[in-house]
């Protein structure tokens, strides 16, 4: 497929999951975007539309085999939808070759890549290349993204807790060391591949924790706290698994600096430090977030509590963790990596209920 239309190349590596169906069905609504490039090893020969039946009006696509030289001839950005360790094997030779890159792994989320090798493991010799990665969270890095070429879009679990936390962390607020983050996720975050735990018959009527004290996006979420605190900062992070199928909600707890805070104050602070940030809406008085709000969108909606009884200040954080949590974010990074609008081509409007 040509350029055809003016419109921007793009590929994805690793189409065939539920990252890379989203990122087709965005990207398809994108005013400035013409995919010319499906790949996946496990897919390759298939048709996309024999993997998901719904597209196959619109999309008519081939997953093809993963050729570095042929999908830099034919793209001018690369999405990699790729489980973590892949793609950091693929990304130098993309960005040598001239292509933007924008990473749904974790392979060039952390600055520091020892702290990458020792919770993902791996041999790394790509330093030089990571070194020039972005952290893909618009809402704080969005001038680093403008200019990079190569972007680490964040975990979905992060970016809830993270946009939750964020103005508290800046602003000098809380007491950094005693922020709590528990969150609840819909099983498509668990991805496409048969897992046990995620049929129905497993999943459903039932509410558990995992990975309590060792989930993989602490270090994550330890890596932005530190650097918006301006030390390093350790969080407890509880991750758990919802019966539903999409949505993020964390609820994020923290000892405040200054008892006298009331709700209207911090709801003022968020307003203000999110000015800027179309994606982030910030509820008014007692209205907490919920789910199904954010469920097909980009948004990402704040509800904010103060308990005078323990000075603790109560931030819930919702989003769909395959949009906002992973390809419609994605998106917004390539917005700005272009001089796009940062909205263009996402929904913000629900179905709902």
């Amino acid at each position: 497929m040509g350029d055809t239309q003016g419109r921007v190349p793009v590929g994805i590596i690793g189409a065939s999951g539920y990252g890379g169906v989203q990122l087709v069905r965005l990207l398809m609504d994108h005013p400035q975007i013409e995919i010319a490039y499906l790949g996946g090893d496990s897919s390759a020969g298939k048709s996309f539309s024999d993997l998901y039946p719904h597209l196959g009006h619109r999309v008519n696509l081939t997953i093809e085999p993963i050729d570095l030289d042929a999908i830099a001839s034919r793209c001018q950005v690369v999405f990699l939808s790729l489980p973590n360790g892949l793609a950091y094997n693929m990304a130098p030779k993309l960005l040598e070759k001239g292509c933007k890159v924008l990473d749904l792994s974790a392979d060039y989320r952390f600055s520091n890549l020892e702290t990458y090798k020792a919770w993902y493991g791996g041999d790394r010799n790509d330093r030089d290349v990571a070194d020039t990665a972005v952290y893909g969270l618009p809402e704080l890095y969005r001038d680093r993204i403008a200019t990079a070429n190569l972007v680490g879009c964040p975990g979905c679990y992060p970016t809830a807790s993270l946009l939750a936390l964020s103005p508290l962390l800046k602003q000098g607020l809380i007491v950094p060391e005693t922020a709590i983050v528990d969150a609840k996720s819909g099983t498509s975050g668990g991805g496409r591949a048969a897992k046990t735990h995620l049929l129905l018959a497993e999943a459903d009527n039932s509410f558990a924790a995992y990975g309590v004290a060792r989930h993989r996006h602490t270090p994550e979420i330890e890596q932005v706290c530190s650097d918006l605190a301006g030390h390093e900062v350790m969080v407890q992070f509880t991750p758990h698994l919802v019966p539903m199928v999409r949505g993020i909600l964390a609820t994020v707890y923290a000892n405040l600096r200054d008892p006298g805070l009331v709700r209207e104050d911090l709801i003022t602070i968020y307003t203000a430090f999110y000015r800027t940030s179309p994606w982030v809406r910030i509820l008014p008085g007692s209205t907490y977030p919920q789910t199904k709000w954010a469920c097909g969108t980009n948004l990402c909606y704040i509800g904010i509590e103060v308990d005078p009884r323990t000075d603790r200040v109560i931030v819930m954080s919702a989003i769909d963790n395959l949009v906002k949590g992973q390809a419609g974010q994605a998106i917004q990074c390539l917005n700005l990596m272009m001089g796009w609008e940062e909205t263009l081509g996402l929904p913000q409007l629900s179905f709902y209920p």
